[in-house]
């Protein structure tokens, strides 16, 4: 198995520099937002892609081709050559910068064959790192200071190996849904878990962060019945992937698989 932690550094560099970039927008008082609408009506704000520029700029010293939410549209014909390469979503949670509530996060994964084997998750408000490599585990980072330049190994020992925590039977069950799209397929779902008369909890929180309560150890399960993209979950399945859960199609066997011909992912869940 190839040893794509040797990345790993890089990434980590460009997701904190991106998320400082994308701060600095964040908090101007009067800051404008530059909001304007894309094909698919989906927002798209200044710190969306400044935050591509930054992150496109220090992959290309790589390699490794790059495929990005606000990047060029990559034809099917030619990327379905790709066997390596990079999946970016400069900021996920769009809708909350712009409510500024906070639960947005820069995500990076590395792409082999149609399987995430690296990912990065930064949330810049809270200063949170998650990162993982196939085979190396998963880890959290608190509090990260995007100015010292700490070494990937003083990184590394600073960090707490994902889950943090692991769910009892005793404890609540809690199911992390999105705070924009609790569609009905979703609460047909939840009506169907049998958790053993556990106390059902519901929580909402917004981007790539549902994914990584489950790889902390925080929540029980994610379903999603509404739609994504690849770059939306890529640096997460990783990074649960490698804390001990799973991510699957709604039959909970089929794996979700990356560099379709549509990037859409089918409904998934996460557990």
């Amino acid at each position: 198995m190839e040893d794509y932690s040797k990345y790993l550094y890089l990434v980590i560099r460009s997701a904190l520099d991106a998320g400082k970039r994308i701060m600095d927008i964040y908090t101007k008082p009067v800051s404008d937002f530059g909001i304007e609408r894309k094909a698919d009506k989906s927002p798209l704000t200044r710190a969306d892609k400044a935050s591509h520029r930054l992150i496109y700029e220090a992959l290309s010293c790589t390699p490794i081709p790059i495929l990005s939410e606000e990047g060029d549209t990559i034809p099917y014909q030619e990327r379905k050559t790709w066997s390596l390469y990079w999946l970016v979503d400069p900021l996920d949670g769009t809708k909350e910068f712009i409510e500024r509530n906070g639960d947005f996060t820069v995500n990076i994964a590395l792409i082999n064959r149609g399987i995430p084997v690296l990912g990065v998750i930064y949330v810049p408000v809270t200063q949170e790192l998650y990162f993982a490599s196939q085979g190396k585990g998963a880890y959290k980072l608190n509090s990260v200071d995007y100015m010292n330049q700490l070494s990937y190994d003083r990184l590394l020992a600073k960090a707490q190996q994902l889950p943090l925590v692991k769910r009892r039977t005793t404890d609540p069950f809690i199911v992390v849904v999105s705070r924009h799209l609790f569609s009905e397929e979703t609460q047909a779902y939840i009506k169907s878990l049998h958790v053993n008369k556990r106390p059902l909890e519901i929580k909402q929180r917004g981007s790539s962060l549902k994914i990584c309560m489950i790889a902390e150890g925080t929540a029980d399960v994610y379903p999603r019945f509404a739609p994504t993209m690849e770059w939306d979950t890529a640096a997460g399945h990783v990074i649960v992937s490698e804390a001990g859960k799973q991510i699957y199609l709604t039959d909970e066997k089929t794996p979700v698989v990356y560099n379709k011909p549509d990037l859409h992912n089918p409904w998934f869940v996460v557990k």
